[in-house]
């Protein structure tokens, strides 16, 4: 299911990154790698908070999606 539909506080596992290769290759640079852990901290208006490899990134939905968890 994409990163969009994840609760607030749950930690989810990436199990895919869908995308053209230089979405991937972005996605990845910010820490959201295949396996690795992600935690949505909130929701804004049309963005998400999210924690990965203890930081904080914030995307938007369209972005998000793209990430399945």
């Amino acid at each position: 299911m994409p990163l969009t539909f994840a609760k607030t506080g749950e930690e989810n596992y990436i199990k895919k990154i869908l995308g053209k290769d230089d979405t991937k290759r972005f996605l990845e640079s910010l820490g959201f790698v295949v396996g690795g852990s992600v935690t949505v901290v909130s929701e804004l208006g049309g963005n998400m908070i999210l924690s990965v490899k203890n930081s904080r990134v914030a995307l938007d939905k369209s972005m998000a999606s793209r990430i399945v968890i």
